[in-house]
């Protein structure tokens, strides 16, 4: 009986230390990985905000992504001559190491929404909510392939999640980039009947992809492909509130502060905060792991005052500034719209009215004060003049841009570098939907009334004169206007212009290529004497400035597209993804070739230029 008693101690003690082994062996939630997450409702929830944190990257729209489109454009040049100088000439090859980020951080968008589209099908939830997390999904997938697209043409299209974990699958091979736009187009389609609409989400809805959203992707979409038709009765649907109720903000400023974010105007914007203490760790890093790191984007320490502590890499065109120097309010006023996209000073902007304008019905704002300093006119003061004082960058000069940055704002003394800016990016307003409906009017019966009105609903917030039919005696005559004058006036410096030019063609058009040229003229490091007295002594020395002159081909040191290859357009794939892949292919950039039979073979057209004076 002892030797049982003690058989049976023996075997409680043995059974107590399995089931502590058991209650020991749990799950490290800081280990999971994606074959164990997922699998409810409140993890895809998860899951589908570690989606939009991918299009926070600096190859997404953090800052890298979104800059050089805008500098493959017309309005803005790379000022430095340095960092973002292959991606301003157009002239990159597979080894220009920024060809890789766009690429890279896209695709951890597609990774992640592909995991979120898989998992979203074998977990019981509500309808809603399988709408919510599957058109969210959707839709950023939807938004990381037109980027893609819209960048490199011919990109690798991977919807199956199950794809990553079988070698046979994983180089996945080159799809056309009508294949991608393809899906793009489906996805978009789904997503804009499951999607809440701003209104019906209330508070979930801000910040977050709506059908609105997806809307006003899919009229970009289209008309990428010049699908006018197709594109205006979305842009229609949407401004008869389809998607939502949109309007555009009483101050067009409102687009540009952290205080009137996601406001009425807005279809879709990227979320930004600025809490991280900043460091090389927490802001360069290729995934951005650290768990302090910031949420804010660098836009503005690449378009801001160098002399207030930017990179000073990119600035504005002239041929913007004169752009808008060439319209006055009705009010006297310069386009209230300059003050929010450039750093310059404007003798106007000394005469601060309290009589309300159709603009400003609080008064108007306009100072020439930036990053909380004085500036002053061009008096030969050396310490204060402006055109010393608030260059994009301190040896070339150059117009500094205010848009995304706290310039304007009066918050800052000067600029904070790295992903630092809390200032939501706008990808997408309700004055794009007007611009591009007025724009698809014109296409398929203009000129009309209705395109006027349309564009009239955007130059009536900012207090411009109302255009005249009368004017435009043809539908290129009224294009020219659209494509030239209204939408850089509105978006100007901001993301897009780049992927207009190559849906109009204007790289494949002798007479366009000519006249974008002329629009990115630059001049390097302009000097202007400067005599001042100091110590009882005179003293002399040239100085670096900004340069608002027109720029012609005489007096301009040249164009960003002076060195502009054929093809290159487009970025290039970048060499290490190609020989990683060996189902990968190169593009139109990699090849050099020449995309304008391609473009004319689809059926697509080229309005020529046309002279608005």
């Amino acid at each position: 009986m002892k030797r049982l008693n003690i058989y049976l101690v023996i075997f409680a003690i043995i059974a107590g230390l399995t089931a502590c082994d058991d209650q020991l062996d749990v799950e490290n939630p800081n280990s999971q990985t994606t074959f164990d997450f997922g699998n409810t409702e409140s993890e895809l929830q998860e899951a589908v905000i570690a989606c939009y944190n991918r299009i926070r990257l600096e190859g997404t729209f953090a800052r890298v992504g979104y800059v050089i489109d805008a500098v493959r454009g017309d309005e803005v040049w790379n000022s430095s001559q340095q960092w973002y100088i292959d991606a301003d000439n157009l002239n990159h090859t597979s080894a220009y190491f920024m060809a890789e980020w766009p690429w890279r951080d896209n695709y951890h968008v597609v990774n992640r929404a592909n995991f979120v589209l898989k998992k979203v099908e074998d977990v019981e939830m509500s309808e809603d909510s399988y709408n919510e997390i599957k058109g969210q999904a959707l839709f950023l997938r939807s938004l990381a392939y037109y980027n893609l697209a819209t960048i490199y043409q011919d990109v690798p299209l991977i919807t199956n999640y199950d794809d990553y974990v079988d070698i046979s699958t994983l180089y996945a091979t080159t799809a056309s980039q009508d294949s991608v736009l393809n899906k793009v187009e489906e996805d978009l389609t789904e997503a804009m009947k499951i999607l809440p609409s701003r209104n019906e989400g209330g508070e979930w809805a801000s910040g977050r992809a709506t059908c609105g959203a997806a809307a006003g992707y899919m009229a970009r979409t289209l008309m990428f492909r010049q699908k006018y038709a197709e594109a205006y009765t979305v842009l229609k649907d949407i401004i008869a509130g389809e998607y939502g109720n949109y309007a555009l903000a009483a101050d067009f400023g409102d687009n540009f502060k952290e205080s009137t974010e996601n406001n009425s105007e807005s279809l879709f914007e990227v979320q930004f905060m600025d809490f991280g203490t900043g460091g090389t760790d927490e802001e360069w890093t290729p995934v951005n792991i650290s768990p302090n790191a910031t949420q804010g984007h660098a836009v503005e320490a690449n378009y801001a005052p160098q002399d207030k502590g930017s990179w000073g890499d990119c600035a504005a065109a002239p041929w913007l500034y004169n752009l808008f120097k060439k319209e006055t309010c009705t009010d006297g006023f310069p386009d209230p719209r300059l003050y929010w996209t450039l750093v310059t000073y404007e003798p106007e902007y000394n005469v601060v009215t309290d009589v309300a304008t159709a603009a400003y019905p609080n008064g108007d704002p306009r100072t020439n004060v930036a990053y909380k300093s004085e500036l002053s006119a061009v008096t030969g003061d050396k310490d204060n003049d402006w055109v010393l004082n608030y260059r994009s960058n301190t040896s070339q000069g150059g117009i500094s841009i205010a848009k995304w940055t706290y310039a304007r704002l009066d918050i800052s003394e000067d600029v904070i570098v790295g992903l630092r800016s809390g200032i939501n990016l706008r990808l997408m307003r309700y004055s794009d939907v007007l611009l591009r409906a007025a724009e698809c009017e014109n296409e398929l019966n203009g000129p009309t009334q209705t395109a006027i009105d349309y564009i009239n609903e955007v130059r009536q917030r900012v207090a411009l004169p109302d255009l005249q039919l009368s004017d435009f005696p043809t539908a290129d005559a009224l294009f020219e206007q659209i494509a030239n004058v209204e939408r850089p006036k509105e978006f100007g410096c901001e993301n897009g212009r780049g992927t207009d030019l190559i849906r109009w063609g204007f790289f494949y058009d002798d007479g366009r290529m000519q006249q974008i040229k002329e629009h990115a003229y630059y001049k390097l490091a302009p000097k202007q004497l400067y005599t001042w007295e100091e110590d009882g002594e005179e003293k002399q020395e040239e100085f670096v400035v900004v340069d608002l002159e027109e720029l012609t081909s005489e007096n301009a040191s040249g164009s960003s597209y002076d060195s502009y290859v054929v093809g290159h357009e487009y970025f290039p794939v970048w060499q290490t993804n190609l020989d990683t892949n060996p189902n990968l292919t190169g593009n139109s950039a990699n090849n050099n070739s020449d995309n304008s039979v391609a473009f004319f073979e689809k059926g697509y057209t080229v309005r020529p230029v046309y002279n608005l004076d």
